[in-house]
């Protein structure tokens, strides 16, 4: 069983930026490709970067693609999240998610675990 706890959520304002992070514990971190998935209020929740299991490789949705960065320090059992560039659209819960195996999947329901989630506002 994997535990996964973000941090480094909060309010920002429009252009600026964020780092979260998600720390995880209860298992071998290094198996797992991670995650980072957001939901804003009424949509449906949405991938938003995930990195292999050895960092190796990321990917990113198109919303996103050059200012999000995900990283992982499999050292530390962490993964990061850094937001440049911010706009109002990103506002969101932001979720970080572990999935058994070494490759990145795109929709929701291939991941195994989850945090409880960290809220990010941007104003305008």
């Amino acid at each position: 069983q994997v535990q996964l706890v973000e941090s480094g959520g909060g309010l920002v304002q429009a252009g600026g930026s964020l780092r979260l992070s998600c720390a995880a514990s209860g298992g071998t971190f290094s198996s797992y490709a991670m995650g980072w998935f957001r939901q804003a209020p009424g949509k449906e929740r949405e991938f938003v970067a995930g990195i292999t299991w050895n960092g190796g490789n990321t990917y990113y949705a198109d919303s996103v693609k050059g200012r999000f960065t995900i990283s992982r320090d499999n050292a530390k059992n962490m993964v990061y999240l850094q937001m440049n560039s911010l706009k109002p659209e990103d506002t969101a819960v932001y979720y970080c998610a572990a999935r058994r195996g070494t490759s990145v999947r795109w929709t929701r329901d291939e991941y195994d675990y989850w945090g409880q989630g960290t809220k990010v506002t941007v104003s305008s």
